[in-house]
């Protein structure tokens, strides 16, 4: 998070402790029409993520402070995305995820926080060198993109292991698991929502910062702007498949992840990378359910050596998946025909 960001661009600016804005006469009546026309959508959109009705007023009050900033970088800041989306894919982190940097530093890799955080991805000196990034008096590698987006993907994959909720990563990603498992504890509950107030109100901004921001680029929320139960109530199940993969940090940070979209099936993966059909379910949970679905896209996830067999053979694993389905289908047909007469 920054304090103080110096900026060479020629708009006036005015800094809103986690995010910097333009500071412009914006026409709110249109942002407002903009926002009741991008909620209701939200509520009866494609992928039926719904805004919780405790962040309405933040989220529009934001998107009226924010939106022509984000507009405008939108098209200034589309080669960071789009290198931060190949990254966060590589970790089967979800994309939308890449609006956290927005908060955190307006996208910016000089960005220097009062307390001495850098970086695009505003990591503190410690952090970074656990995370493995050099920082010393002559080089601070949280400065370069590609160097600091990968360390901040192990640290955001490694806190939704630990915590099983995305809410609650940004959360902790701002400050600390210890304060969020203080809220835990005393709020009795673990829906952000619920312990939001036994939060520090910085961590309990950012995130609703986050869900706004989201929602001013996206025009919708995704499985990142809901908690876990939010998630499993609203979202389809070829979205949910993340939330039950059963793997611990070891298991989790030996492993590979590969997108893959087509005829695929586990069973014709199994047998190419010799690996067991129930840890291969363990790895990808409803893994034959979600590419027999109109997503059919998958982050399929792997041990290295596994991966490696996958990519070996994936032509031929292809194929023999799509030849099995053709078959299965010749089978249904047949067995219709014959109950038909």
């Amino acid at each position: 998070m920054i304090c103080t960001l110096i900026v060479t661009r020629a708009n006036a600016l005015k800094v809103d402790k986690t995010f910097v804005a333009l500071n412009m006469p914006i026409d709110s009546s249109d942002v407002k029409n903009g926002f009741n026309t991008l909620f209701l959508a939200s509520v009866n959109g494609t992928n039926g993520a719904k805004l919780n009705p405790r962040a309405i007023h933040f989220v529009q009050d934001f998107m009226i402070r924010n939106k022509e900033e984000m507009d405008d970088m939108k098209s200034w800041g589309r080669s960071y995305f789009n290198l931060i989306d190949g990254i966060l894919g590589q970790f089967g982190l979800p994309s939308q995820l890449k609006y956290l940097a927005v908060i955190e530093s307006n996208l910016k890799p000089t960005a220097l926080s009062c307390v001495g955080a850098a970086g695009p991805w505003q990591l503190m000196p410690a952090t970074a060198r656990v995370l493995g990034l050099k920082v010393n008096h002559k080089v601070d590698e949280r400065k370069s993109y590609y160097k600091s987006t990968w360390a901040a993907a192990i640290y955001l994959r490694d806190l939704y292991t630990e915590l099983g909720d995305w809410l609650l990563v940004i959360a902790a990603y701002n400050g600390g698991t210890g304060n969020v498992y203080k809220a835990i504890k005393r709020s009795h509950s673990k829906d952000f929502w619920s312990l939001q107030y036994y939060l520090p109100a910085e961590s309990r901004n950012h995130v609703k910062k986050f869900i706004g921001t989201q929602y001013t680029f996206e025009g919708q929320g995704s499985v990142t702007t809901l908690t876990k139960d939010e998630a499993t109530d609203q979202l389809s199940g070829s979205s949910m498949y993340v939330f039950n993969r059963k793997l611990d940090k070891e298991e989790s940070t030996a492993s590979v992840t590969l997108n893959v979209s087509g005829k695929y099936i586990s069973a014709v993966i199994s047998k190419y990378i010799l690996m067991d059909a129930v840890e291969f379910n363990r790895y990808n949970p409803d893994f034959d359910k979600v590419m027999a679905s109109a997503n059919n896209s998958y982050d399929l996830k792997l041990p290295a050596d596994k991966m490696d067999l996958f990519v070996s053979n994936k032509y031929q694993i292809l194929n023999e998946s799509v030849q099995r389905l053709l078959a299965n289908d010749e089978s249904v047909n047949e067995s219709k025909m014959v109950a038909n007469n």
